[in-house]
């Protein structure tokens, strides 16, 4: 299940399912059965972090273990093993894969954003401000569109459910079809209001703009989704809670690497005189600029790497290095004295080739 033994404490069953969850989790790894096995060590965690869940399946199995997959996660509080990442490990994920737990209130949508972040963040971490509109109940009329003083009444067309329902009989088969949508006359909310609230224009939400500091942890992977409980959309019941913000983080481009996980890359093109010979490059890093040995013979496409100089390695320990690739420039225009040396080079090279024949 988690690749633990039979034995395991509380403490190795805790370490496998994170490093697992760190794995397998949706927003890091798009791989086709990630998802299948981010449950998987899920369900795992819950049967074998709880004795009586462990006791039953060491007695019968998957068969044993008598619960619903809601149940299962109930009384578990996962973000207590990922607290302070910042990512969806939490009710959320858990909802979205199992379903809502029974007695939980309905919530708002949630928002997704994305925020673009340069190299230097990804190494050091840090707080970064990202910007975004939401709808938010209008303060003025409490949400029911209604200027204050006026009254609101059921819709005469739909007679307040907010549906219209139409009908069509198919003669040949005599069958009636209905179509069943949102009241045209009212906008599907079955209220009218004399009177619309002049903040909202009737619609009882407006749209406002959020700017918030996100925690950015060392390291964070390309295309990682951070969560921000209760900042999405607000619910539209005054008994439900607000839906999450997740914030997508994304590599800004940047002229001098490309990103390849913890790793960076950089293409450093030289004369063909110094792939011969051999030389020495200073090469930009995302701290100080480093001397790069060339060694003599040099082919091109060849990488060489600067190891511990790429970006934090993600919930591991150590730093990705830095690969340079090395292209050879041959040159296109040749002054007579370098054509010159380069027909008693290739003379060299024929005289040389004729005496190992």
């Amino acid at each position: 299940m988690l690749g633990v033994a039979r034995n395991a404490d509380e403490k190795t069953i805790k370490d496998a399912f994170r490093t697992l969850a760190m794995k397998y989790h949706p927003d890091r790894n798009k791989e086709p059965d990630a998802e299948s096995k981010f449950k998987e060590s899920a369900a795992a965690y819950a049967i074998l972090s709880d004795p009586k869940r462990r006791a039953d399946y060491d007695a019968g199995g998957h068969a044993g273990v008598d619960a619903s997959m809601q149940d299962l996660f109930g009384g578990l509080r996962f973000d207590d093993l990922f607290g302070g990442l910042g990512f969806d490990f939490g009710g959320g994920l858990f909802e979205r894969f199992f379903g809502r737990r029974a007695g939980r209130p309905e919530s708002g949508a949630n928002i997704e954003v994305d925020l673009s972040i340069p190299l230097e963040r990804v190494r050091i971490g840090g707080e970064e401000e990202v910007s975004y509109s939401r709808r938010e109940i209008c303060a003025a009329c409490k949400g029911n569109g209604a200027k204050g003083g006026t009254a609101l009444h059921d819709c005469p067309a739909c007679k307040g459910t907010g549906e219209r329902t139409r009908s069509a009989r198919k003669t040949k088969d005599a069958i009636i079809i209905q179509r069943i949508g949102a009241c045209p006359e009212c906008g599907g909310r079955g209220r009218i209001v004399d009177a619309p609230c002049p903040d909202c224009r009737g619609l009882g939400s407006v749209e406002r703009v959020e700017r918030l500091q996100v925690k950015i942890p060392p390291g964070i992977e390309d295309g990682m989704a951070l969560r921000v409980p209760g900042r999405g959309v607000p619910p539209q019941s005054a008994r439900g809670v607000p839906g999450d913000l997740y914030v997508v983080v994304r590599t800004a481009r940047d002229p001098r690497f490309e990103r390849d996980g913890a790793d960076l890359w950089r293409t450093e093109a030289i004369a063909l005189t110094d792939a011969v010979l051999g030389t020495a490059l200073q090469v930009p890093t995302l701290t100080a600029p480093m001397e790069l040995a060339v060694p003599p013979g040099t082919q091109p496409g060849t990488v060489l790497r600067l190891r511990g100089c790429g970006l934090p390695r993600f919930s591991a320990v150590g730093q990705g290095d830095l690969n340079v690739r090395i292209e050879v420039r041959v040159p296109q225009r040749l002054s007579a004295e370098e054509r010159s040396l380069y027909e008693r080079l290739r003379s060299l090279h024929a005289h040389a080739g004729r005496g190992q024949s």
